[in-house]
């Protein structure tokens, strides 16, 4: 089967997160299962209906996290997922469980995660590895003081050196996040910063400051799939999976291809082919944001601007609220929340523009949206493209009114149930011509499930601007 005709079979019908910041009283998973439950609430679903369970949660041994979390909801699936490929898993989740639904091995999946990561420290960040134990590969690394954020220093450094890329410029991430982050109630951390702010942080691991690093937190998130069919029937609007991709390229930092390429080059191209969209028609970019590198380096390997120009691409706060590319319009993993796996709240934001749910933050007319988890140590990526289906989708019934309606007002009333449809630049003109009232339903559902049109690599380097 056509990837691209896979993915537009699935909807995202519910999205949530737990409690988050510092919840000592609170266990991953009572952290997840409360996400989950709001999830499901909100898309009209129960836990008895789920039968397709995607989650990863760091436990003791590491293992079984998949049974533990079933077992904890008490649901028994029969298709089950807890491949763990850092936090990127829960976007890379999206795609699994739109292949597992489109091809019937489940009706509904449910994405979940739970971390009480700055709890587990005692109230403190600690070591930025939070590691208790060497193994595996690690042993070559950690004696010698490879951190996590170490790493990622090591990715900014090579960046600077190599494209004369600036602490600035990766304050400039920084800063436009948190300015998002000041609308959003949720986010840890609402007061505004400046570049300077910034600079003047200490520095972690150089050249990474203090307010380039991500908050650590405890946290849970949630997102729940079914079919566009079925989607139809429950509370909310579907958000339509229209392409996806996953990749990885290595585990240990000093096995990194390019530090200043991520996997997300992979990632991003198949799911920019798959969804048959280009970088224009992007609206609204959700980008794991560990720490303000990881941005700059998944932007370039996205293919939004070319390889060393993600510092200009940043610059003069064009991510910022007003700006031209609205960037983690939450507040991200720097201010929003981070309990060590960022992912799955990329997708629960894209998914919150995309239906205009997300009040003063909210970005114009989004229609397209871009979500780009990254895991381990710049090692893994996962990456969908989201679309917002016409509100005609949600109900059936109205289209058959509709249809039986006299001809004389057919023309009018499909105007009213099927407003522009999601199909190039919101720069440009979107609408295009309605079928005949009788046969709309249909129509729509066929462009759900279109092929692409026409394949992005003409404008992959050319970037939005």
């Amino acid at each position: 089967m056509d990837p691209s005709q896979l993915h537009r079979k699935v909807a995202i019908v519910g999205v949530a997160e737990s409690d988050i910041g510092r919840v000592p009283h609170k266990s991953k998973f009572q952290l997840s299962a409360e996400a989950s439950k709001k999830a499901l609430d909100e898309a009209g679903l129960t836990k008895a209906e789920v039968d397709g369970l995607f989650t990863t949660i760091i436990t003791d041994g590491g293992q079984f996290s998949s049974m533990m979390m079933a077992e904890y909801m008490g649901i028994t699936p029969r298709y089950t997922d807890s491949t763990s490929i850092g936090g990127s898993s829960f976007v890379a989740y999206v795609e699994h469980a739109a292949m597992a639904i489109a091809t019937g091995l489940c009706d509904v999946a449910l994405i979940c995660h739970g971390s009480t990561n700055i709890s587990d420290r005692g109230g403190k960040a600690g070591p930025v590895s939070g590691a208790s134990h060497i193994f595996g590969p690690a042993q070559f690394e950690e004696p010698y003081g490879v951190s996590t954020v170490g790493s990622y220093a090591l990715a900014a450094q090579r960046h600077m050196h190599e494209y004369g890329t600036t602490s600035e410029q990766l304050a400039e991430i920084a800063v436009a996040t948190r300015h998002w982050a000041s609308m959003n109630p949720l986010a840890r951390m609402r007061d505004r910063i400046t570049i300077e702010d910034v600079l003047n942080s200490r520095m972690i691991a150089s050249p990474l400051h203090l307010l380039d690093c991500c908050l650590v937190t405890d946290a849970g998130g949630a997102v729940v799939l079914t079919s566009m069919e079925r989607a139809k029937d429950l509370k909310k609007r579907p958000v339509a999976v229209l392409g996806t991709g996953e990749a990885h390229t290595h585990r240990m930092i000093s096995q990194m291809p390019d530090l200043t390429e991520t996997a997300a080059k992979i990632s991003g191209k198949l799911a920019f082919e798959r969804a048959g969209v280009t970088h224009k028609d992007i609206d609204v970019a959700e980008i794991y944001d560990s720490f303000t590198i990881t941005v700059l380096l998944t932007l370039e390997s996205l293919g939004f601007c070319k390889k060393g120009e993600g510092g200009a691409f940043v610059s003069g706060q064009r991510t910022a609220p007003g700006g031209d590319f609205p960037m983690n319009t939450q507040g991200g993993a720097l201010s929003y929340t981070h309990p060590g796996m960022f992912g799955i709240f990329t997708v629960i934001e894209a998914v919150r523009q995309l239906r205009g749910e997300c009040g003063p933050r909210q970005v114009k007319d989004a229609e397209v949206a871009i979500a780009n988890g990254t895991g381990g140590v710049v090692s893994s990526t996962g990456t969908i493209i989201l679309g917002r289906p016409p509100k005609s989708t949600a109900s059936s019934s109205r289209n058959a009114a509709i249809a039986a309606r006299p001809s004389s007002t057919r023309a009018a009333c499909a105007a009213i149930a099927f407003p522009a449809i999601w199909s190039g630049s919101r720069r440009a003109v979107r609408r295009r011509s309605i079928p005949a009232p009788s046969t709309t339903a249909p129509a729509i559902r066929a462009l759900l499930r279109r092929p692409p049109s026409s394949s992005p690599s003409s404008s992959w380097r050319r970037g939005r601007g």
